[in-house]
């Protein structure tokens, strides 16, 4: 071992050792620093010292590439050099005592000139082959025909150095062994915060599954490669992967997060057992609303604007639908009940090849906002104003009012929360706009329209990331997790001080960094439609009032908020009043018996009346996804061992014990997490969570224009200031400055507003 490997590794070995110490023991350490042990405060800015160190230290410890390992030891020299005169200034002032404060600055002082050994330049000897020289020797290297570009990294497992080291392979059984003992949110933060980042490195590991490699006819063609793909979205989601060019674009399949062979959907009578119709009855009929008081109505008008940026399974085939028996006592107008199946794959052979089945997505997989810009071309076309690269705006929220055929409003699921969502972006995608000309005045429609689009994309995927879902899981370890998804466990004030320090995910975040798909093409799967299968956030019951003083507008239901109706809704009220009355309101806890009636019998666009409830059972079924202790297995949990297991709720323990005939395999997934306990602020289930902690990070490490490609090259700076500087609040303030008062003492826009005070 040379003196650079020695320096290197003792470097290492002290940071770790000095980490664990922070973490494991921080009363210690503080009383060995003279501070007051019993502060709190203390004790939680130590244990965060001690996962940063941790962290550093490991990534020093086994990272491969020593251009990674290079840029680690400068960030090195740069953090301890810091640590050293901060460790100076405290013993001239007398925060830390003398003899603590020279310690700290000689150990400080000491890792700068390990830093500084490490960095030694080799000789020529010892110098390899650029990766780019590697290339030109081994064309095999070079795929497709932006390979300087496109080159992703090859990490299948989490660990960042290409392959899994025998450090995180330890970490990551650790992480299942102590979840499945304690739970990883009965830990203290830091260490529920190790637990997930190995539960994360278990489920990319194992739990994701390609459909793509199935045999396919009859794929559409696409367009092909041109310049302004490396820099540009695509309409329809092609070449996002370069090299891949067809990853995640609309019209591609559904992927897994099971294993196949467990993914062939039951036969019938089998899959009708228990009735769908029967469970919706039984398990989830709403006898009064439940309220998740933690968060406000935004929540559930947010997930269906997401829902339909990422997936649809299409209309599905109204002359073949499935025949739902139904009991003596129930009151359904046309028995049986129809529901249409699910439309088959059309690029797979009629032949059998012992494959299970598969499903298109007609939406694009990617986060590209595809609710506001379309999924095709054409599509795309008729959205768009043709001047100053701004969409198409109506007071009355219309995205088509010059072709009716392409209301979206015909389409189930369209709804006033949806509405006002569409329309606040479309404001902020033309807002952008006006930004980006001012500072850009001789560019084109064309190129002020393709930035404001990844702009406003990556605003919602932001909004989503760091504000969205840590209101409806606000577990202390869950928002810091989260969060570190965007920013790394450095936080945003350091990323806004220094940028990303390094190329690892933990410390500064998967955006920016680099491009990863885990030895598995990118596509949203079965598995996370099934999960976020939340109707019981939507309440019957909704009440506008006032933006000014909170007086009441109207009281109406649920109905009166679908299809063309909403339009009216829209229509009749000021903005501002309608997003403070979903701000002031709660959505339903996402629970047993808290399903909307109003979707229990639901009128479509067409007329037909469906149970959806019924509905989201069944086709969790037709999709193949395991019933709930199945599917608890493959995601590495505990499955139920009977139904008091299940649930603490025991009268919701005998209703599901007779309707599954005491079987507890056959619970169904969804009535298996609506019925599980819940971490402490969460408004859905840990088993859910699961596919949250696998999926959320994955839509952020495959999409190339939230990755290698957020630069100022692609965004513009502008665009970059405009993505990291706003939020929820921020955009609707913008739009809607009459909001102000509601939101004066909310850090979180989809947390509950402040109740205005009629005026005395």
């Amino acid at each position: 071992m040379d003196a650079r490997s020695f320096a290197r590794y003792s470097l290492a070995g002290i940071r770790l050792v000095n980490g664990v110490a922070a973490l494991l023991a921080p009363q210690v350490v503080a009383r060995r620093l003279g501070a007051d042990e019993t502060q709190p405060a203390l004790g939680h800015v130590l244990r965060m010292f001690g996962v940063r160190t941790v962290f550093i230290g490991a990534e020093l410890l086994f990272l491969q590439d020593p251009g990674r390992i290079a840029r680690a030891l400068r960030v090195g020299t740069v953090i301890h050099t810091s640590d050293a005169l901060s460790a100076a200034a405290a013993g001239r002032r007398g925060t830390l005592r003398p003899r603590a404060a020279a310690a700290a600055t000689a150990i400080s002082s000491l890792n700068v000139a390990l830093t500084l050994v490490a960095q030694w330049p080799r000789r020529e000897s010892e110098l390899t082959p650029s990766t780019e020289l590697a290339a030109e020797r081994n064309p095999t290297m070079r795929k497709g025909p932006f390979h300087a570009r496109s080159r992703a990294n090859p990490t299948v497992h989490a660990d960042g150095n290409g392959a899994c080291s025998p450090f995180v392979r330890l970490h990551d059984q650790l992480a299942l062994a102590v979840d499945r003992k304690v739970g990883w949110q009965c830990l203290p933060k830091p260490l529920g915060l190790l637990t997930l980042m190995g539960l994360r490195d278990n489920l990319r590991r194992n739990n994701l599954h390609d459909t793509s490699g199935y045999p396919a006819q009859g794929v559409p063609d696409i367009e092909p490669p041109a310049a302004r793909h490396l820099t540009e979205r695509t309409a329809d989601g092609s070449y996002n992967d370069l090299d891949n060019p067809r990853m995640g674009m609309a019209h591609s399949r559904f992927g897994r997060n099971v294993p196949p062979d467990v993914t062939f959907p039951e036969p019938e009578p089998q899959i009708l057992t228990p009735s769908p119709r029967e469970v919706s009855r039984t398990l989830l009929t709403r006898d009064e609303f439940i309220p998740a008081t933690s968060v406000n109505a935004l929540v559930a008008a947010w997930l269906q604007f997401m829902i339909r940026d990422w997936v649809s399974h299409g209309q599905g085939a109204i002359d073949d639908p499935w025949r739902i028996e139904l009991e003596g006592d129930d009151l359904w107008p046309t028995p049986p009940m129809l529901v249409p199946r699910t439309l088959p794959d059309a690029t797979r052979s009629e032949g059998g090849d012992g494959l299970p089945p598969t499903h298109i997505n007609e939406n694009s997989h990617w986060w590209d906002a595809s609710q506001l810009y379309g999924s095709d071309l054409a599509t795309q076309r008729r959205l768009r104003s043709g001047a100053h690269g701004k969409l198409k705006v109506a007071r009355d929220g219309r995205l088509f009012p010059d072709a009716p055929e392409l209301d979206p409003a015909n389409t189930p699921g369209f709804w006033l929360g949806l509405l006002m969502m569409q329309y606040v972006f479309i404001l902020e995608h033309n807002t952008i706009c006006d930004r980006l000309r001012r500072e850009f005045p001789a560019w084109s429609d064309e190129q002020l329209f393709q930035r404001a689009r990844l702009i406003n994309a990556a605003l919602i995927a932001k909004i989503h990331t760091v504000e969205w879902t840590p209101a409806v899981i606000s577990h202390p370890t869950t928002v810091a997790a989260l969060r570190a998804n965007w920013y790394g466990l450095l936080g945003e004030r350091v990323q806004r001080l220094l940028g990303r320090i390094s190329r690892n995910e933990l410390l500064s975040g998967i955006v920016g960094g680099s491009t990863d798909h885990f030895g598995v093409p990118y596509a949203l799967t079965e598995e996370f439609v099934a999960v976020y299968r939340m109707h019981p956030l939507v309440p019957d019951d909704w009440s506008f009032r006032s933006a000014l003083d909170d007086s009441l507008l109207q009281e109406t239901d649920f109905r009166e908020l679908t299809g063309r109706r909403a339009y009216e809704v829209f229509a009749g009220h000021e903005l501002p009043d309608l997003f403070y009355s979903f701000g002031t309101s709660h959505p339903g806890l996402v629970t047993l018996h808290n399903y909307p009636k109003f979707l229990q019998e639901f009128q479509r666009p067409d007329d037909k009346l469906m149970d959806l409830a019924a509905v989201d059972v069944l086709r969790i079924r037709e999709m193949g996804v395991p019933r709930y202790n199945e599917f608890r297995r493959r995601l590495h949990l505990e499955p139920a061992a009977d139904f008091a297991a299940l649930t603490d709720n025991p009268v919701w323990a005998e209703e599901m014990r007779r309707l599954y005939d005491n079987d507890i395999e056959r619970v169904d997934l969804m009535v298996g997490m609506y019925a599980e306990p819940r971490p402490k602020g969460f408004a859905f289930s840990d088993t859910a969570f699961r596919i949250f902690v696998l999926m959320a990070s994955r839509r952020l490490n495959s999409d190339r224009f939230l990755t290698r490609d957020y630069t100022p090259q692609v965004y513009t700076q502008t665009g970059l200031d405009w993505i990291e500087n706003n939020s929820m609040t921020s955009v609707m303030l913008r739009h809607f400055p009459e909001l102000r008062s509601a939101l004066r003492s909310v850090d979180n826009a989809f947390t509950p507003w402040t109740t205005l005070r009629p005026p005395a």
